[in-house]
C-alpha cells in the first residue's frame, strides 16, 4: 500500500517566521510548538486516513488535533463555538438564546475551575490539544477562524461527550426567551410534547462476534452509530508510552470515541430509555429577589449574571 508520510518537524518553520515578520509579530509560544512537533509523525494512507504517532501521549494528542484541523478546521471550530456558547458572535443576535442555553448548561467559569483542579496527566493532554490547534493556525495564516482565534486548554472540557452532546435541545428556546427576555409564552401542553415524539424508537447498535464464530478466527466488531458519514473522522493514534487506538473521533476531540486496538474494542449505543428527569420550577418574584417553590416554602434563587456577545452591524455587542 502506498503511503504519504508527513513529518510535522519538516513543515515549513521558516514560512511561519517569515509570515510573523511580515505582520510585525512574534509568537512567544512558537518555539515550544515547533519542538513538540518534532516528536510527532503523521502518516496518511491511500484513503487520507491519518496515522499519528508521538513520543508521549501528549505529543500524540498534539498531532491528532493538528491532523483533524488539516482535514476540517471549520468543523473543529464550529463544535467549540457551540460548546462554549459563542455562536452569536458569528451568526448574530438571532442566536443569543441558543448561546444563553449553552452557557447555562456549561458555564465557562466553572469549566475553567475544573481544568485547574484536573490531575497533571489530564492537564498535559489538554495543553497539547490547545497547542496543536494554535500551531495549526500559526502555520496556516490564510485560515480565518470565525470566532476562536486562540484555543485555550480548558475549552477541551466543554465538549467531552463524544456523541451529539447534552440533551439541552429539550430546553425550548422560545420559552427561554420568554423567561429571560420578558416575553410571556405559555408552555406547551403535555399532549403537544408527546405528539412530537417519533412514533418509532431510535438509537444505535453494535455487534461483537467472538473469534470462535468467524471463519478466519478473528473477532469482528460492528457499530452503527446512526450519524452522518462525515460526523466523525477515522484515525489511528499511538505513542511510545503505550497509547494505541484506531477508530472514530468527533471533530475537535482528542480521544477515539469508538474503536479498537490489539487487545480490546469499544463502542456505545444510545436509545430512548428513561434516563433523563425534568422538573418544572415555579418562580416567584418578591421585590428584586427571585424565589422558587419547594413544597410549601419559598427558597431563594441563586443568581448569576451571564453576558452573551453577538455580532451586529457595529461590531460585537453584548446582551
Amino acid at each position: 500500500m502506498k503511503r504519504l508520510s508527513l513529518l510535522l518537524s519538516v513543515i515549513s518553520v521558516t514560512g511561519i517566521a517569515a509570515c510573523n515578520a511580515a505582520q510585525g509579530t512574534t509568537n512567544p509560544d512558537l518555539a515550544g510548538w515547533e519542538q513538540q512537533a518534532r516528536n510527532v509523525t503523521i502518516t496518511r494512507d491511500d484513503w487520507g486516513i491519518a496515522h499519528i504517532h508521538g513520543k508521549t501521549d501528549a505529543d500524540a494528542v498534539f498531532g491528532l488535533i493538528y491532523a483533524q484541523a488539516e482535514d476540517d478546521f471549520n468543523r473543529v471550530e464550529t463544535n467549540y463555538i457551540n460548546s462554549i456558547g459563542r455562536l452569536a458572535e458569528s451568526e448574530g443576535e438571532k442566536e443569543i438564546w441558543r448561546d444563553l442555553r449553552m452557557k447555562l448548561f456549561i458555564n465557562p467559569d466553572s469549566i475553567k475551575a475544573k481544568y485547574e483542579s484536573s490531575p497533571p496527566w489530564l492537564k498535559s493532554l489538554m495543553v497539547a490539544w490547545a497547542d496543536g490547534l494554535n500551531f495549526y493556525l500559526a502555520k496556516h495564516p490564510n485560515v480565518k477562524p470565525k470566532v476562536i482565534t486562540r484555543f485555550e486548554p480548558w475549552m477541551a472540557l466543554t465538549f467531552s461527550e463524544g456523541s451529539i452532546g447534552g440533551d439541552i435541545e429539550r430546553v425550548n428556546l422560545r420559552e427561554l426567551e420568554a423567561f429571560y427576555g420578558g416575553k410571556r409564552e405559555e408552555p406547551k401542553a403535555i399532549s403537544e410534547v408527546e405528539s412530537s415524539i417519533p412514533p418509532e424508537p431510535t438509537g444505535s447498535n453494535g455487534v461483537a462476534i467472538a473469534p470462535g464464530n468467524t471463519t478466519n478466527k478473528h473477532a469482528l466488531l460492528l457499530i452503527n452509530p446512526h450519524t452522518s458519514f462525515f460526523f466523525r473522522s477515522e484515525v489511528q493514534v499511538s505513542s511510545d508510552e503505550g497509547l494505541n487506538a484506531y477508530g472514530a473521533v468527533t471533530w475537535g476531540q482528542f480521544f477515539v470515541y469508538q474503536g479498537f486496538n490489539d487487545r480490546i474494542g469499544w463502542m456505545h449505543t444510545s436509545s430512548s430509555v428513561d434516563n433523563i428527569d425534568e422538573y418544572a420550577e415555579s418562580i416567584v418574584k418578591k421585590g428584586d429577589s427571585l424565589f422558587y417553590q419547594y413544597g410549601k416554602e419559598l427558597r431563594p434563587v441563586v443568581s448569576q449574571k451571564l453576558t452573551v456577545p453577538y455580532n451586529s452591524a457595529i461590531g460585537i455587542a453584548n446582551k
